[in-house]
């Protein structure tokens, strides 16, 4: 994502300078024409005040780590970016920890998979008024038309995108089911043409259906992987939130508990779902 993000905002003629922990990644990137650095150290002293690095890497304690190295190498109004999947609570700790220090500290949702970090993303960003209006320029440039929103104070963003995942699961689970009721029927049926035409007209169409036909071209029965669903733990944050809130939510609390199960058993739902993860955010799937 970080990667292709990069090469998005070159696409637009932004000046980005690139890091990351294995110097291969580095190399690769400036064979594209971005400007490498080799080190944290190097990429803030290349960076004009006041500077704005943006971070895509896992959540979790490697963003508290990354964030504790670059604390002694920033200065007053720089600004620091969360593009990862944070959990909102963090992000609030994370905020009021750096504003401490002077530091602004931004949280962007950031949805579309792979393909929409380089060729247009869906952003939700949550900051102060007046560091939303520094970055939003390439905020714009980074994303489809329409395709972001200042969704308010710190921690909104990553709260927004949370709940975004929370219904991706969803609506990956009812997919996989239908598909599932197929693969049981008496009928022998052509997933993936099955796929194009709920895509042309129907009622469900959409890019989760283009790429469900995309998964089946490639392998028809899915039978070289396994149906086994990894999660990035925003369904589990979500369910949570939902629990906190009382506010019922049984079809995204269910898929998640599907998640769950697909360690133990094999299904072709599980299939469905890991090969649509895997088409969308290239998520690993489990090999035979």
């Amino acid at each position: 994502m970080g990667y292709n993000l990069a090469l998005n905002l070159h696409d637009h003629h932004h000046e980005v300078f690139c890091y990351n922990r294995s110097p291969e990644k580095t190399k690769q990137i400036e064979q594209e024409g971005l400007v490498g650095t080799y080190s944290l150290s190097e990429l803030v002293d290349s960076l004009p005040k006041p500077r704005i690095i943006w971070m895509m890497i896992p959540a979790g304690k490697a963003v508290d780590d990354m964030i504790d190295q670059l604390i002694p190498l920033l200065a007053e109004n720089d600004i620091l970016i969360d593009g990862g999947n944070s959990n909102y609570k963090d992000t609030l700790r994370r905020y009021a920890y750096l504003l401490d220090k002077h530091i602004h500290y931004v949280d962007v949702g950031t949805s579309g998979g792979i393909s929409g970090a380089k060729n247009g993303a869906c952003m939700m960003i949550g900051a102060e008024d007046e560091i939303f209006s520094v970055i939003e320029p390439f905020i714009k440039d980074a994303c489809v038309d329409k395709g972001y929103y200042h969704t308010g104070k710190n921690g909104s963003g990553h709260y927004v995108k949370m709940i975004h995942n929370g219904i991706e699961y969803g609506m990956l689970q009812a997919i996989a089911e239908g598909f599932e009721i197929f693969e049981h029927s008496q009928f022998d049926l052509d997933y993936q043409q099955i796929a194009r035409v709920f895509n042309h007209g129907s009622v469900i169409r959409g890019w989760l259906m283009e790429l469900m036909e995309s998964a089946f071209e490639k392998d028809p029965k899915l039978e070289t992987i396994k149906g086994q669903i990894n999660s990035s733990g925003e369904g589990l944050w979500t369910v949570q939130e939902a629990l906190d809130l009382r506010v019922p939510a049984p079809v995204i609390t269910s898929s998640l508990f599907v998640r769950y199960r697909s360690y133990q058993d094999d299904t072709f739902s599980g299939k469905v779902i890991a090969a649509l993860r895997n088409e969308f955010g290239g998520h690993q799937v489990t090999k035979k």
